[in-house]
């Protein structure tokens, strides 16, 4: 292992041409066809029942029709849905939650402002005078429950500001989350009773039913189904606990019948292990071996209550798995050869990937100390098996020759342009790594990445 050994001589073939999208783009193709066919069938279904004469309350109508095409899509983001999930991973499919969420929000608000006011203007009162006299159920019926539809959507809303998620843990983001559930079935509700443009035809009023019905069942299939159904066939079990350093610890699990589990190298799962103060409590950690059809490990570093207590598992623990989760695979490669980057505890996945990646990768490891380099030998061993090198680069990331910039990062790997780039750690180095390929001309789509920060 060394920071400076030269790349092995290796013969360059280019990868063969591909006929169909690349994953991602698959993915992302396949919400954005989504989202168009079915705004179109909207205006379609708009133009038949929802004009009137006033435009402002058009406009703020057509505004809720769109809120709730936004909402029928979030659901069906939040079903993680294997086929999308496998394409995009956690961060795209994240950028895609984000930027549909803020849209829910502004255009739920749009749809309440300009109603409001068009209905204000033909009153003659103030919009607030408006908005307070047609929220109680004897004036406008089901316009409460829009409100409160509005209000929960907005609060979502607001706690995934960055700067809101920073200061929330998990748990507590997620749990507000679920209002969302409750927010569908509300506007749902409030649809109904008052959408003029959701049941003015019956064809419009089976759209909307199979749009949200739709959603619901892929949540329960996907989110509720489809787990039930792989713990109960797989029956996991912690059959090794394994201390790795003072704040390291590797488990591994076994069951009945892995080699049905479609776990891949570089994926995760959310583990629940059913001991005392443990089962109500889902954490994500990657696989940080293969799977082998035989067992599954994982490796985490204590820096929260869910990672510290690991090691003290029981052999025999039954253990409950959401996944596998994830797009840092080789399914995205585009090239014969790759770059692996690692930050930290983010060299697990990049571990398992080692074993499928072949001959010829290049790891580029960073930690602070000697002490947070984790399973060094096993890396050591495996690069000897794939004729990997391995740059271990150990130190702050502001002293000189830690920064992974695009001149540190091109005399680590010189044929950096005819790799496929994996990277996963912290939001700073996969940032950093971003901004590097992008200089040297690296094509986006030879970066693939996982971040290890809900909050980022």
């Amino acid at each position: 292992m060394s920071t400076d050994s030269p790349l092995p001589a290796l013969p360059y073939r280019s990868a063969p041409a591909r006929l169909t999208l690349r994953p991602k783009q698959a993915g992302s193709a396949a919400i954005a066809l989504f989202l168009a066919a079915n705004a179109t069938l909207i205006a379609v279904f708009f133009g038949h029942t929802g004009a009137l004469a006033d435009p402002t309350v058009s406009v703020g109508r057509l505004l809720g029709l769109g809120g709730g095409l936004f909402m029928d899509v979030q659901l069906l983001l939040a079903a993680r849905i294997p086929w999308l999930e496998r394409r995009l991973g956690m961060d795209e499919l994240t950028s895609w939650h984000r930027l549909i969420g803020f849209g829910l929000a502004f255009t739920v608000l749009g749809h309440l402002t300009f109603v409001t006011i068009g209905l204000a203007r033909a009153a003659g009162r103030t919009p607030l005078a408006e908005l307070l006299w047609i929220i109680p159920p004897s004036n406008y019926t089901g316009v409460l429950l829009g409100v409160v539809a509005t209000v929960l959507i907005l609060l979502a809303a607001t706690v995934s500001t960055r700067r809101l998620r920073r200061r929330l843990s998990y748990e507590k983001w997620h749990l507000l989350h679920l209002s969302m559930y409750l927010a569908a079935y509300v506007a749902f509700a409030h649809a109904t009773i008052a959408g003029d443009t959701f049941i003015g035809s019956p064809a419009a009023t089976t759209y909307w039913s199979a749009l949200l019905w739709s959603s619901i069942a892929a949540i329960l299939t996907f989110r509720v189904g489809l787990p039930v159904l792989r713990n109960l066939r797989h029956r996991l079990r912690v059959s090794e606990v394994v201390s790795e350093a003072d704040d390291v610890v590797s488990v591994r699990v076994t069951g009945r019948r892995l080699d049905l589990l479609p776990a891949a190298a570089g994926q995760f799962f959310v583990w629940r292990f059913l001991a005392k103060g443990r089962w109500w409590k889902g954490n994500p950690f990657s696989v940080s071996e293969s799977p082998d059809g035989r067992s599954l490990r994982l490796t985490a570093k204590a820096v929260g209550q869910g990672s510290s207590t690991l090691r003290d598992l029981q052999v025999g623990t039954r253990v409950i798995v959401e996944g596998p989760y994830g797009a840092l695979t080789a399914l995205h490669r585009t090239t014969t050869r790759a770059v692996l980057v690692a930050g930290g505890i983010g060299i697990t996945p990049i571990l398992s990937l080692l074993a499928e990646i072949g001959q010829g990768a290049v790891v580029i490891y960073r930690a602070r100390t000697q002490h947070d380099v984790v399973l060094r030998d096993e890396l050591t061993e495996w690069a000897r098996r794939n004729g990997a090198v391995i740059h271990l680069l150990v130190g702050p990331s502001t002293a000189p020759g830690m920064r992974l910039d695009a001149e540190r990062l091109r005399a680590l790997v010189p044929d950096l342009l005819e790799r496929d780039v994996y990277v996963c750690g912290p939001r700073t180095l996969t940032d950093a790594v971003f901004s590097a390929t992008r200089e040297l001309g690296v094509p986006r789509h030879q970066v693939h990445a996982e971040r290890f920060a809900f909050a980022d």
